[in-house]
């Protein structure tokens, strides 16, 4: 009997063995599966659709020629009769990418950003590489990390600093790094990415675009740092690299939100606000190697709309609360920009000029729909109305030509003859109540005058229902 049961016994036990061996061998084999697919990630980047979403994307980017002067309308050809030949360097380790063209771009506060610009053919490749890299880093981003992400804008980023300003955390740290993207330590973003890139060959050709050098005025000059900007990869290097950050802060507990290089750590009083500088410095400089601009780099009162500046953004406090206004820099510079559209000397027609106001304005309000700038809106909309005015009767030129013009749209001959031949500067002339009366605002947007104010309400009742 006892002999039975032990048998019996046994045979579960053999049972309940195989079992957990079975699925053990299944685990095993998972875990083999994800390693092949991890060691094949070069497969995938040269994958034909991978490749042909990259070839898209660079084309939809439109984008300069890079140093050997083809256009990506060129590239397809190309790519056509040389895309084995390319697809076999690659993956023999003997693909040597170009150096990049350097174009310094000037920056609204003084100096220059310096842009990278890859060749076509290699934009594609980092291209595909990034579309294969990123679905693996970006679960391990933090919540903290809103640049170039998907589903992800500087405006939420804004929302989140305001939200954390209501909680109490009225004091910033503003961190500034020197030449971020020209600054990378390649050793350390190269071993962050070995953590999970694990085909050998991929990191190889991420060191080699990294190394690939710059031209500069005919010059080659060796890259031993950084990642130019203007190539599709290196947004997402910079955002692995400063993900250590995020993950540093985010350990000790301290608030921070990051749009690619421009950061913003959060404090509740001015004091611990002193101290998260200091750490921020000793953990970028020791650690990633980077360095801060110690000028840029300040504690500030959030709710300070003069010397608090965030992605073109600022904060503001009424009996409602806490509220996202445009920074007064970003006004005066769109101002600007507007005034430079509506100059005078530009001999164009006017609803040419009317269509370029409302191609520039579209892209800012898709911006700032976010701020509170009713009252601005409305003061540039009487603004320009009058700057349009002036523009059309600068382009009647003659006194007759003024004459007649003022008769067709309605004004009476004495008061056409009258401000026909006036002496009166345009400014004032666009101003007065016969122009006025002749150049309404009603022709004026069946014109083409775009109006914004409306524009904007609209954009603010959408992203309110959201």
């Amino acid at each position: 009997m006892k002999k039975a049961e032990y048998r019996k016994g046994c045979l579960r036990m053999d049972s309940v063995e195989r079992e957990e061996n079975a699925g053990a061998h299944s685990a095993a084999a998972r875990d083999g599966n994800e390693r092949d697919d991890a060691e094949n990630l070069l497969e995938k980047i040269l994958n034909r659709d991978n490749l042909n979403r990259a070839y898209k994307r660079v084309k939809s980017n439109k984008g300069a020629a890079g140093i050997d002067g083809m256009t990506v309308e060129e590239a397809l050809p190309w790519l056509q009769e040389h895309k084995e030949e390319l697809l076999q360097s690659i993956r023999d380790g003997k693909y040597k990418p170009s150096p990049v063209r350097r174009k310094e771009i000037p920056k609204p506060d003084g100096g220059v950003r310096k842009l990278g610009i890859p060749t076509v053919i290699d934009r594609i490749i980092q291209q595909a590489a990034a579309q294969q890299l990123q679905p693996i880093f970006e679960p391990l981003f933090s919540d903290a990390s809103y640049g170039y992400r998907p589903k992800r804008s500087a405006q939420q980023a804004i929302l989140r600093i305001r939200d954390y300003v209501e909680e109490g955390y009225r004091w910033t740290v503003e961190v500034d790094l020197s030449k971020y993207f020209d600054t990378l330590n390649h050793e350390l973003l190269l071993n962050i990415l070995r953590r999970q890139v694990h085909d050998k060959r991929v990191i190889n050709l991420i060191k080699k675009f990294l190394k690939s050098g710059v031209m500069e005025n005919g010059l080659l000059v060796r890259t031993e740092e950084g990642s130019p900007q203007g190539g599709p990869l290196s947004p997402l290097l910079a955002n692995i690299y400063l993900n250590e950050f995020d993950q540093e802060m985010e350990s000790r507990g301290v608030k921070v939100i990051r749009y690619a290089d421009d950061i913003v750590v959060l404090a509740k009083s001015k004091r611990a606000a002193e101290r998260l500088l200091g750490s921020c410095r000793k953990y970028l400089e020791g650690r990633l190697k980077l360095q801060m601009n110690s000028e840029k780099s300040k504690v500030v009162k959030a709710l300070s709309p003069r010397n608090f500046k965030f992605l073109g953004f600022c904060l503001g406090k009424n009996r409602k609360g806490v509220y996202v206004r445009a920074h007064w820099k970003s006004l005066t510079k769109a101002k600007r920009r507007l005034k430079d559209l509506t100059r005078r000397n530009q001999g164009r027609n006017a609803r040419w000029v009317m269509k370029r106001i409302e191609v520039y304005l579209r892209g800012w309000l898709g911006y700032y729909y976010l701020a509170n700038i009713k009252q601005v809106l409305s003061n540039w909309y009487q603004w320009l109305r009058r700057r349009m005015r002036c523009y059309i009767w600068k382009q009647w030129k003659k006194p007759k030509t003024r004459v007649r013009n003022l008769r067709k749209l309605g004004i009476s001959k004495e008061q056409a003859y009258q401000w026909g031949n006036t002496r009166k500067g345009f400014w004032r002339v666009a101003g007065s109540a016969v122009l006025n009366r002749s150049i309404t605002n009603e022709r004026l947007e069946s014109a083409g005058f775009y109006d914004f104010p409306t524009r904007y309400e609209s954009l603010r009742k959408l992203h309110l229902c959201d």
